[in-house]
């Protein structure tokens, strides 16, 4: 069973790769996205505690866009929500706990209209789910690498009503030397672009 975090300093493996500039929290320095699991069975309050956090996101009138498909490895469908990654991803993701769907609602609930912003709240739903993650020293991994084209009949999903916009691995952290030759080299942190690359004041140069 993972420990909770509680995030009052930088991990050591994340400290040798990052090096905030300015005073933020470390668990937002902290959280980064390992391939490396166990293949342990994770705890239904752990895993459900990532989607309680993910539920507080804020969202265009309060829609709450974002929806969850999830299987566990103990479930019938885990192999087809295996089967919906591509073979990079397969590779790694086979040890998860679980995988995560993740959909948004393309209409707003009180008027029918265009959802414009549903990506973008769907976006910061993840955030919630992947810091709680962090805090609880899990790895939680998000893919762009599955089956777009199968993703919603696969798994039930009206293709006229939501968007597919990821898909996650959550499990227990492993050893990196677990992982496949091509992947081990890449279980690190990765660093950001400096501020000034990403942040204008005034008008975008």
């Amino acid at each position: 069973m993972s420990q909770t975090n509680t995030g009052h300093k930088l991990d050591d493996e994340v400290a040798e790769y990052r090096d905030p500039v300015h005073n933020v929290d470390p668990l937002f320095v902290n959280r980064w996205s390992p391939r490396a699991m166990t293949g342990d069975s994770l705890a239904e309050d752990a895993l459900h505690s990532l989607f309680e956090a993910a539920r507080w996101a804020p969202s265009a009138f309060n829609n709450q866009h974002w929806r969850f498909v999830y299987a566990t490895r103990e479930d019938d469908e885990w192999d087809s929500f295996l089967d919906l990654l591509n073979d990079a991803n397969r590779s790694w993701a086979r040890d998860a706990s679980a995988l995560i769907a993740v959909f948004s609602k393309v209409t707003l609930d009180h008027n029918g209209e265009a959802a414009v912003t549903r990506s973008f709240d769907t976006g910061a739903a993840w955030q919630n789910l992947a810091l709680e993650g962090a805090r609880r020293d899990l790895a939680v991994h998000p893919m762009a690498g599955f089956d777009w084209d199968r993703i919603h009949d696969t798994l039930g999903v009206p293709e006229d009503e939501f968007d597919a916009e990821a898909m996650v691995a959550v499990g227990e952290r492993a050893d990196p030397e677990t992982l496949p030759d091509d992947l081990k080299e890449r279980e690190e942190p990765s660093n950001r672009k400096p501020l000034d690359e990403i942040v204008f004041s005034g008008r975008f140069e």
